[in-house]
């Protein structure tokens, strides 16, 4: 029977969604896409957010939501310019970060299929 998606943190813990959103915000500075999306100043912040939103979403501590309340991503990621080459951009640097960071497979699979969907829901320009 395949994961569930609020099963994925009792594989993956605080530990490897810690290190998944290190390994992932590691390659932004130097990505010519992606690196002029974020600002320098603010790194750490958005490798905490994602960490914080990915254990979550995925079954772990409500951190996130007491902290910065409903995900609202669309909402959240409108100032971006966020097209296809984008998207797919985000999801080879995702992509590469899962396979360093080696989490369970199952709990893997789950991800890379929500990656794959919620990368597309973000896209906001042609």
């Amino acid at each position: 029977m395949p994961l569930a998606e609020h099963q994925v943190f009792e594989r993956v813990g605080v530990e490897g969604f810690a290190r998944l959103s290190a390994a992932f915000y590691r390659q932004i500075p130097e990505d010519p896409v992606l690196g002029p999306m974020y600002p320098p100043e603010d790194l750490v912040g958005a490798e905490s957010r994602l960490r914080d939103f990915l254990i979550y979403r995925f079954g772990g501590p409500q951190t996130y939501i007491e902290q910065r309340g409903h995900p609202r991503l669309r909402l959240r990621h409108m100032p971006f310019k966020i097209d296809q080459s984008a998207r797919e951009r985000w999801m080879l640097l995702m992509s590469n970060s899962l396979d360093e960071t080696q989490l369970d497979s199952d709990a893997t699979e789950v991800l890379r299929t929500f990656f794959d969907h919620m990368s597309n829901f973000l896209i906001n320009h042609e």
